[in-house]
């Protein structure tokens, strides 16, 4: 099978920092946490609120969507952490 993302919802989780997403390959369910700072751009002032966070996610989210299933396809497990490395420095200069 491959892995699909029929539900759109997304959740910040502000104590670890992370947006969780969840993605479908047949009946498995697998669980992806994004680590905000992922969008946090370096020397950027101020700090982001879970509004901003979910905004540059849905921003990007076709290339977090993509970035996902690559990783998936790499390491198939039920949770997987994607982090800044699996993107590139070019996500922080996209939101």
């Amino acid at each position: 099978m491959t892995l699909s993302f029929p539900n759109p919802t997304r959740a910040y989780d502000e104590t670890r920092g992370l947006i969780r997403f969840i993605g479908h390959d047949g009946l498995n369910q697998v669980q992806f946490l994004l680590p905000v700072a992922v969008f946090d751009r370096e020397g950027a002032p101020g700090r982001r609120k879970e509004r901003d966070y979910l905004l540059a996610f849905d921003r990007l989210r076709d290339r977090i969507l993509t970035t996902a299933r690559q990783a998936y396809q790499s390491r198939r497990r039920h949770t997987i952490e994607l982090d800044l490395s699996a993107f590139g420095s070019s996500l922080q200069s996209a939101t």
